[in-house]
């Protein structure tokens, strides 16, 4: 599924004697825009770049990041390049390259949801936040790969594409579901990416390769076009090299969608990009989360970054709260457990393609139509009757925002955050490494993202907060109020700004 070969790319590429002049590895959007203004490369240039980069590095690396590269990419730069000559207005986004999480319908590429059974599937229309990004004059440059049907957080593997690897080091797992979108964007296939988020899947994959991940408050973003695992649970969002990219994008993305029953009006704020203060902890007060970092298993070099961090944010104009605890976090987040509500949302995604290959999901685990580490999930994910809603099952699961352990896990959470007067919450976006590649389920351990954020529904973020001695990456993650993601970002960047804490996976020029 691979695109052009480097030959065909130089043949394409008109401009190419001034593109080697452009540096790839770890340019923003505003270095990308910077150089096309400046008459220093093209856009169709930077799309070729982009590509031979990933024809170079992603197989001879073992990354296996991406899936398929959107054969339209070059002809859509060159309509941006064409529009520039004409002076005409640029929209925000324009000629930045992003890799797709391949669970976002796009109406040029297919969309299998990391399963083979939907390797044909080519959806009508594009997802709502694919729409909004096109719009605003981003690239759809390419595909990446996912755990199969979002089903794992341990690890990504497919059965459309196969497995993907750490980017900083290929004998480890970049976590899951958004694997591939993490890889690529920290090996600078693309700009930056779009990533799903059910318990886990944007800010973990995010932490293990530095980069900047956004998990928005429920109901802020629209899912409309993302195929689901859990409906009331599910988010999509951006990860970045830098937290403005990140937020460049989610600038775009953020809004009501009237085709999402769980949208809500009025909940943006009017510019995201106006939170990017380099100053912007002080004064904050931040509430060090010890349910999530005393762990008996905990990685203590982990630990000694994470208090480094806190450390940071002290210096930073902090105000440190430590302990933060949540009255009865453990026993109510025991008592939430999970609703497989996967077959019966996926019913509702497939009868909205026009030639669905099928409209019941278990037909494919019946069919054995799956990679074997996807087999005991797809078992659990497969429970539940195929037309009924979830909350009219003989035990019923309740939908959010009408469930009320996860309700009142909310109502203590703020409580806590007013009694402790704290602005938002910090603790390891992981306690324990990446595990190796071969042993991603057996080793898998330290995931704090799973428990408060999705169960709550509360936004959050992971920023880069140091490596480990064997150079693998890891995350602070920030946790704020309901619809609190401006002052998230504000955090965010001001310790971004203040640390620099991400470097480049080696070995990709």
């Amino acid at each position: 599924m691979k695109t052009a070969s480097l030959i065909l790319l130089a043949f394409l590429c008109t401009h190419c004697a001034s593109a080697p002049e452009f540096t790839f590895s770890e340019a923003t959007i505003a270095d990308i825009q910077s150089a096309i203004l400046s008459n220093e490369i093209s856009c169709r240039e930077v799309v070729a770049g982009y590509i031979a980069r990933i024809e170079t590095y992603d197989q001879s690396r073992n990354i296996n990041a991406i899936t398929e590269i959107n054969p339209n990419a070059l002809n859509v730069a060159a309509e941006i390049d064409l529009a520039l000559s004409r002076s005409e207005p640029m929209p925000e986004l324009f000629c930045a390259p992003l890799l797709i999480k391949d669970n976002f319908d796009t109406h040029d590429m297919v969309t299998t949801g990391g399963s083979v059974a939907l390797k044909d599937s080519l959806p009508p229309d594009d997802s709502f936040m694919v729409r909004k990004l096109r719009d605003a004059g981003a690239i759809v440059l390419a595909k990446t790969n996912m755990a199969e049907w979002a089903f794992s957080p341990r690890e990504t593997v497919s059965s459309s594409y196969g497995r993907t690897a750490n980017a900083y080091e290929s004998n480890y797992v970049p976590a899951g579901s958004s694997g591939g979108t993490a890889s690529g964007v920290a090996a600078s296939f693309g700009v930056a990416g779009m990533g799903s988020d059910t318990g886990n899947s944007i800010r973990g994959p995010s932490s293990h390769l530095a980069l900047f991940g956004l998990r928005s408050t429920i109901g802020l973003t629209s899912r409309d076009g993302v195929i689901p695992l859990a409906f009331d649970r599910d988010i999509a969002g951006p990860m970045a090299r830098t937290v403005e990219d990140g937020v460049r994008l989610f600038n775009v993305i953020a809004g009501y969608d009237p085709a999402d029953p769980l949208s809500v009006a009025g909940k943006r704020e009017a510019n995201y990009l106006d939170y990017l203060k380099a100053d912007g902890l002080q004064g904050k007060r931040v509430g060090v989360f010890r349910a999530l970092i005393d762990h008996a298993d905990a990685d203590p070099e982990i630990k000694a970054i994470f208090f480094r961090a806190v450390q940071e944010l002290q210096a930073a104009g902090a105000t440190i709260v430590d302990p933060f605890a949540i009255v009865d976090f453990e026993a109510i987040s025991d008592s939430i457990g999970g609703c497989p509500r996967f077959r019966y949302d996926m019913w509702q995604y497939l009868n909205a393609l026009e030639n669905p290959p099928f409209v019941d999901v278990n037909e494919v685990l019946t069919a054995g139509t799956y990679a074997p580490e996807t087999e005991a999930s797809f078992n659990y994910f497969s429970q539940g009757p195929l037309d009924t809603p979830p909350d009219e099952w003989d035990e019923p699961c309740p939908t959010w925002p009408n469930h009320p352990e996860r309700n009142q896990l909310l109502a203590n959470t703020l409580a806590a955050m007013d009694g402790f007067a704290v602005d938002a919450i910090v603790f390891p976006t992981w306690s324990n490494p990446p595990a190796r590649i071969d042993r991603g389920r057996e080793d898998y351990k330290g995931d704090n993202s799973q428990q408060l954020v999705p169960d709550a529904g509360l936004p959050a973020v992971t920023v880069p907060m140091g490596f480990l001695e064997i150079g693998l990456p890891v995350g602070l993650q920030i946790v704020g109020r309901p619809y609190a993601e401006g002052l998230l970002i504000e955090m965010a960047y001001a310790y971004e700004q203040r640390t620099q804490h991400r470097l480049p996976p080696p070995g990709f020029k």
